[in-house]
C-alpha cells in the first residue's frame, strides 16, 4: 500500500505477486484490471503467460468479481474499525484476509472457505454437540470465529 503510487511501484507489486504465489501460477490464466495508466506491469504477467483483460470504458459490472470484494470488505470490516494510521490499515487487512480465506464461509464454495486445507472434516454425529463450540473473536473483535473444541 503507497500513498502515491508510480508505475515503478506498480512493476515491484506484480512481481512480488508473482514471487508469493510461485508455483500456483501456473494454474491462472487471466488478469484483470482497470484502465489506469499506472498499470505498468503488463510485461509482469505476459512473461508468466498470463492473459491480460482490460475492462471496457463505463462499465462498472464488467469488474464486478472484485467490487463485490471490496463492498464485502467495507461491510464486515472497514465500515466497524476506526482505522488510525497506514500501518494499522495494513495490519488489519491482513488478518481480515487470514480470516476470509481460512475460515469464513463463501456461497459459492458450498459453505467452505477458500483455503479448505485449515478446515478438518468432520462426521454428523460430532456437529450435533453445541457444548463443544468455542468462539474466537478476531480482527480487533470485530468478526467471531466459531470452532469445535478439541
Amino acid at each position: 500500500m503507497t500513498a502515491h503510487p508510480t508505475g515503478a511501484w506498480t512493476v515491484q507489486q506484480a512481481r512480488n505477486l508473482v514471487m508469493d504465489l510461485g508455483d500456483r501460477i501456473a494454474g491462472l490464466r487471466f488478469v484483470i484490471h482497470d484502465r489506469d495508466p499506472l498499470f505498468a506491469s503488463r510485461e509482469v504477467f505476459t512473461a508468466e503467460r498470463l492473459r491480460i483483460i482490460t475492462t471496457l470504458p463505463r462499465t462498472p459490472r464488467m469488474n464486478a468479481i472484485c467490487e463485490r470484494v471490496i463492498g464485502t470488505m467495507r461491510r464486515e470490516l472497514l465500515d466497524r474499525v476506526l482505522i488510525l494510521s497506514a500501518r494499522h490499515l495494513e495490519l488489519v487487512l491482513q488478518e481480515y484476509l487470514i480470516h476470509y480465506n481460512g475460515h469464513r464461509p463463501h456461497q459459492s464454495r458450498q459453505q467452505r472457505p477458500p483455503d479448505i486445507a485449515t478446515q478438518p472434516a468432520r462426521h454428523v454425529t460430532e456437529l450435533n454437540d453445541l457444548r463443544s463450540i468455542r468462539r474466537k473473536p478476531v480482527v480487533a473483535g470485530t468478526i467471531n470465529e466459531y470452532h469445535h473444541a478439541a
